[in-house]
């Protein structure tokens, strides 16, 4: 088979390992398999070259297109190959960067060996210095995790639930505290205590709706795991049933819920909230209509702040006010305090949604509209 095909079919099963916070599971064109653009959360789109090594997999996830039990095609490129098939792309200007993961061939040590042969053909033979992102395959060494890292700009293993029954009720064959979140323990260790990994950052993914967690249960987890650790942040895959699989009679999960639980997980990660300030239905699910920040705000007895004197953990809990936003207030209300709305909107204060949480030189509105 030649390299196009086996890329076409490696690339389209790449899809499942999200990059970006809008698309979920799309193809990519038959004639240029494989880009992908990432879109990250302040709207920047960067094409990538996103593949897996191999779609062989000894791992039986009753949700994944590449289980074991799975009755296809597989198929795996030699690392020389999959280097200068990204090359070809590179070098035309197609793509930014490569996205590398993985189905586990034979062994993990196996596996995590091809795909560090492939990033070191590309940094040490063809000199290729910019993004890579390189998936851990859960159970790695820490010797493969190291040798990953020194030649990655980011790193990722996916959690895919938040419990360890949850992972056990997607899969018989992965070990939720020896093969995850212990690797993710040594990838943050290795960050912080080497000056090897300046520039490698790590992430993380779970599927949603294919196991019967609840929110509550995967912000909890998203929630232990930033307090302890470097995550820069976590994707949120939605479940979609796959042919052949123990789960293809499943119902899909709507990407409503996804979406806000990427505003719940922002919260967690970026305004220093916790799961506690969070609202959630009598099924510990957040509501599918309403913004999560919103109702959280609700249940607070800090509203109005005064925007002239507020500090920014206060700041940051008004709806419509964002970090950066937050940020420019205070540099600037310290030379000269405001006076109007409008000189908030002019910094990206979304007004219409601030203006009932808010004070301005003591004036406000005490209106709250839920």
């Amino acid at each position: 088979m030649s390299t196009l095909k086996k890329m076409k079919i490696l690339t389209d099963s790449a899809q499942y390992d999200l990059c970006d916070y809008v698309s979920h599971h799309k193809s990519s064109q038959i004639n240029l398999p494989g880009i992908y653009e990432a879109i990250g959360h302040n709207g920047c789109k960067v094409p990538l070259f996103k593949t897996l090594l191999t779609n062989s997999c000894k791992n039986d996830c009753k949700y994944c297109i590449n289980q074991s039990k799975r009755n296809f095609t597989r198929l795996e490129l030699a690392p020389e190959e999959l280097a200068k098939s990204f090359l070809g792309y590179y070098n035309r200007g197609l793509v930014n960067g490569l996205f590398l993961s993985s189905g586990i061939s034979g062994d993990v040590d196996s596996t995590m060996e091809k795909q560090i042969e492939t990033v070191s053909l590309l940094r040490k033979k063809y000199g290729y210095d910019d993004y890579i992102h390189l998936k851990i395959v859960p159970g790695a060494s820490k010797d493969s995790i190291k040798r990953a890292m020194a030649l990655s700009n980011r790193v990722s293993i996916n959690i895919e639930a938040a419990t360890s029954s949850g992972l056990a009720e997607l899969s018989s064959t992965k070990d939720y505290n020896k093969d995850i979140l212990k690797r993710l323990s040594w990838i943050n260790s290795l960050q912080n205590k080497s000056s090897t990994y300046p520039n490698s950052t790590h992430t993380t993914q779970l599927i949603i709706g294919a196991n019967n967690e609840s929110d509550k249960e995967i912000l909890s987890r998203m929630e232990k795991l930033y307090k302890k650790s470097n995550l820069k942040r976590t994707y949120f895959s939605a479940f979609t049933p796959v042919e052949e699989t123990e789960f293809m009679n499943k119902e899909a999960c709507s990407t409503d819920r996804t979406a806000k639980l990427y505003n719940a997980d922002s919260l967690l990660n970026e305004y220093n909230y916790k799961v506690k300030e969070l609202v959630f239905d009598e099924n510990d699910k957040l509501s599918l209509t309403q913004d999560p920040k919103i109702l959280a705000a609700k249940n607070m007895n800090i509203f109005p702040v005064e925007i002239n004197s507020a500090p920014l953990v206060e700041l940051i809990r008004v709806p419509g006010i964002g970090v950066k936003s937050a940020r420019r207030i205070i540099s600037i209300r310290n030379k000269i305090p405001f006076s109007n709305k409008e000189q908030l909107r002019k910094l990206g204060v979304i007004v219409d949604r601030a203006e009932p949480y808010i004070k301005i030189s003591g004036e406000f509105q005490t209106t709250f509209d839920y």
